[in-house]
């Protein structure tokens, strides 16, 4: 039975070091056993390069007003028109960002910057702007959430091309903030799904936005929501999740936006009544497991596996409490990462970007 176990194993390293995904390096990592070497970075910014400039498939998700709304994604939107819908796309761009500060002599690095440069440019963006004013819903809270923190990306970009990006991308930044502020008193509920529309992630990366650029109204207004939603929250029902096609944990995102949020002593009452168990030393919990990564929506489970991961050890990283939580953590990363390079583009036009973000904190 152990040499049997041994032999597994064994199998399962060379299957992982043939991907090209084997992470062994200190080089970039959280804290947890999880790395990111530059082979490995290489082959995970071998999917957005792929896909940032390829126009079909494509899902545009729009509502047509008339024959004059009948165009191509390039026309539609020339600077995220790639990754076949708009915010994969968006993350799409931020995960050569991300990749290109952690290593910036990465493979493929002038390809990705010239790609960055001939899509973020002031005139291509003006038409996503002009698009949202008239599609005030379009790409809500999702798209509008990575595209913040895309902006934040390229703010903290120490290189050449970051001030020329970040200038071209203010605006559309700053509108869609404007955005948040409108919309959000008039959300009465928060949306509990496991997918795009889900209120607790939109929310996440627009606080770490609105922190990062001091938009205090920004911040107030998520505040007031992320409180009046979640506050009196308890006994979330993690063992329900997931659901079939969930690439975000319900439980866990609004966990991952109330760490932020609350200060630390309110905080961790909070949990104790929220997700006690997440404070249980021996706490496990089953990765997604993905049936047929050739379905566009099961492979979502794969996605789910990465966005755990992120918000679990987010949570380790910043109280020692939870450090048990790195663990948990990896296992998610080490059953989604090895099938990313050779996916299908069912599931290779996004997962990169949910690997990354579990990688490089």
């Amino acid at each position: 039975m152990v040499e049997t176990l041994i032999m597994r194993i064994k199998i399962f390293l060379f299957a992982l070091i043939g991907t090209g995904l084997l992470l062994i390096s200190p080089s970039h990592a959280s804290d947890s056993g999880t790395k990111l070497d530059l082979r490995a970075a290489s082959n995970l910014m071998k999917l957005p390069l792929s896909c940032v400039g390829t126009e079909y498939p494509n899902k545009l998700s729009q509502t047509l007003r008339g024959d004059a709304d009948l165009a191509s994604p390039r026309q539609l939107h020339p600077a995220f028109y790639g990754c076949f819908d708009w915010h994969s796309s968006v993350h799409g761009h931020w995960s050569m960002v991300r990749l290109l500060k952690a290593f910036p002599n990465i493979d493929g690095h002038e390809r990705a910057k010239s790609l960055l440069k001939k899509h973020i440019t002031s005139v291509n963006i003006s038409a996503d702007i002009d698009y949202l004013k008239i599609h005030p819903s379009w790409e809500r809270p999702y798209g509008w959430a990575w595209l913040l923190k895309l902006m934040q990306e390229i703010h903290t970009w120490d290189d050449p091309e970051a001030e020329s990006l970040g200038l071209a991308l203010k605006p559309l930044a700053e509108e869609l903030s404007a955005m948040y502020i409108s919309h959000l008193p008039k959300l009465v509920y928060p949306i509990r799904v496991g997918e795009h529309t889900n209120t607790a992630f939109g929310l996440t990366f627009a606080w770490d936005y609105a922190i990062h650029f001091e938009d205090a109204a920004l911040v107030d207004a998520i505040r007031d929501r992320a409180r009046t939603f979640y506050l009196e929250d308890k006994e979330c029902p993690l063992a329900w999740e997931p659901s079939g096609y969930d690439f975000l944990s319900p439980c866990l995102e609004e966990v991952d936006l109330m760490r932020r949020v609350l200060p630390e002593s309110e905080f961790i009452v909070w949990v104790k009544d929220f997700l006690p168990q997440l404070l249980n030393a021996d706490f496990s919990i089953d990765v997604g497991e993905v049936s047929d990564r050739t379905d566009g929506k099961l492979v979502h489970l794969d996605g789910l596996n990465f966005s755990r991961a992120w918000v679990l050890g987010a949570l380790a990283r910043q109280y020692p409490q939870f450090s048990h939580l790195e663990k948990v953590a990896d296992s998610h990363i080490s059953y989604s990462l090895p099938n990313l390079v050779g996916d299908s583009y069912e599931g290779g036009h996004w997962l990169g970007s949910f690997a990354i973000n579990a990688l490089l904190p």
